[in-house]
């Protein structure tokens, strides 16, 4: 637990100084206040872990103190101090929510020790939500597949995490990277620091340098404060580039700089030391962008140092089944539904599509499913007709009159596909032949005149 803060509230002015004497000896943050009000407003401005507190105070008494505690802080422990005549008071007060009460004159030992356990029960409490955090976020990001490719694809991960070496994952959107990426990450030896994702499709070119490597107040106009970059706040953990084929030149040369050097430049700041793993993916072809000239040869190289290309779906249809199993648990629980499974029929069309939006497609289509099935087994009528061809399915078409201006076309071509991927940006990029950015950039212009475009 960083920096344990103990607030102190009495009236009598010679025990708070004793009190606070004690607390700062034993290593804790101390505030101190000399009546109830006075004790509720440092509340309001810090965080507080232990509030110790008189119980007999003019104006507001310790009890109302402990009861706004409970509604303003409610993870602040308190402990409350009463001479020996009031010690009924002591044990309402513990009724209202105290952790405990010790009794004047105090004995250091004592007050000590039950500052330890209140702090050492706090810390229990963060550990079991940090861990059931954990756990929960395993269940959601669970890596499913045992087909070939994809226990091949596995095997290099797992031998990969545990060194420090550079990993650049290949492949086509949606087909579990960033899953990867972090598997990367939880089985090295960093996996107790800060797991960071950056998509850089996503962030406007014009202030991506800053996203990642921070700034000072004053370093352009806008930057009221300082703020700390995504390689600061990944410190001593490992930083994940999505999509990091769409960099510029000039951020490319940063970048091959920290990955050379190990530091980088805070903008209108001083260097720093990059103390952090990088694990880059792209849906791009790098070589072929170095060959046109957008991507420096020597940034490839040192990303590539551990290249891994990962399969798409319909290079692993055999896992189709056990996603599909897997997604259609998860939306179950999320919704509140009762599924058992899915007709034999829905199997088969899911081993025969394509699923050019790979595994992120597939986790649409059963949450489509799941929300709006009205029984209890995901039937054809229930899937897209349009991806599936369903019965009486046909292809999603949309009419454009001559003479429409060819922004405007493409506009509404843009919109009608990012409406039948309900919003994801990167499938219907995909599905467009086009990058993500450019989908971005659409919706960013489209903004300025919504009845042209709007957002889905």
């Amino acid at each position: 637990m960083d920096d344990p803060v103990i607030l102190l509230v009495d009236d009598e002015e010679a025990n708070l100084l004793s009190l606070s004497r004690i607390m700062k000896r034993e290593g804790f943050s101390v505030l101190t206040a000399g009546d109830a009000k006075a004790g509720l407003e440092s509340l309001r401005q810090h965080r507080v872990n232990v509030l110790i507190t008189d119980l007999v105070m003019p104006s507001m008494t310790g009890v109302d103190l402990l009861k706004a505690a409970r509604t303003i802080a409610p993870e602040t422990e308190v402990v409350v101090m009463t001479a020996y005549g009031t010690v009924e008071n002591a044990v309402e007060a513990m009724k209202q929510g105290a952790y405990d009460f010790v009794t004047k004159p105090l004995k250091r030992a004592h007050i000590v020790g039950v500052v330890k356990r209140v702090l050492e029960k706090q810390s229990l409490v963060v550990e079991n939500r940090t861990l059931r955090a954990q756990l929960e976020a395993t269940r959601r990001r669970a890596i499913v597949g045992n087909s070939l490719p994809w226990r091949r694809t596995m095997e290099v991960v797992m031998q990969a995490a545990p060194s420090s070496a550079t990993v650049l994952l290949m492949g086509e959107s949606g087909t579990g990277k960033e899953l990867l990426a972090r598997a990367v990450h939880e089985n090295s030896q960093r996996a107790s620091a800060p797991f960071i994702a950056v998509n850089c499709a996503a962030i406007p070119e014009s202030i991506l340098e800053a996203e990642l490597f921070g700034y000072e107040r004053g370093a352009f106009t806008g930057a009221v404060s300082r703020k700390d970059g995504r390689f600061s706040l990944a410190d001593g953990g490992t930083l994940f580039l999505d999509e990091v084929g769409e960099i510029s030149r000039q951020v490319q040369v940063k970048l091959l700089r920290v990955l050379q050097e190990g530091e980088f430049d805070r903008l209108g700041g001083r260097t720093e030391k990059a103390d952090i793993r990088l694990v880059a993916a792209t849906n791009k072809d790098l070589m072929a962008e170095v060959s046109a000239g957008r991507f420096r040869e020597d940034l490839f190289y040192r990303l590539n140092v551990i290249g891994l290309d990962v399969p798409p779906l319909r290079e692993r249809s055999e896992d189709i089944p056990l996603l599909a199993d897997f997604f259609l648990r998860r939306y179950t629980e999320k919704n509140g539904k009762t599924i058992s499974g899915f007709e034999r029929d829905v199997i088969d069309r899911f081993g025969a599509h394509r699923w050019p939006g790979n595994v992120r497609e597939l986790e649409n289509v059963i949450e489509r499913a799941v929300v709006l099935t009205k029984g209890q087994v995901i039937t054809e009528d229930d899937l897209p007709r349009d991806l599936f061809g369903g019965r009486g399915g046909h292809h999603q078409t949309i009419t454009i009159a001559i003479g429409t201006p060819l922004e405007d076309v493409e506009n509404r071509l843009v919109f009608e596909t990012l409406r039948h991927t309900k919003g994801d940006k990167r499938l219907a990029a995909q599905l467009l032949g086009i990058a993500t950015r450019t989908i971005y950039r659409r919706l960013e212009a489209a903004r300025e005149d919504e009845d042209v475009f709007p957002e889905p």
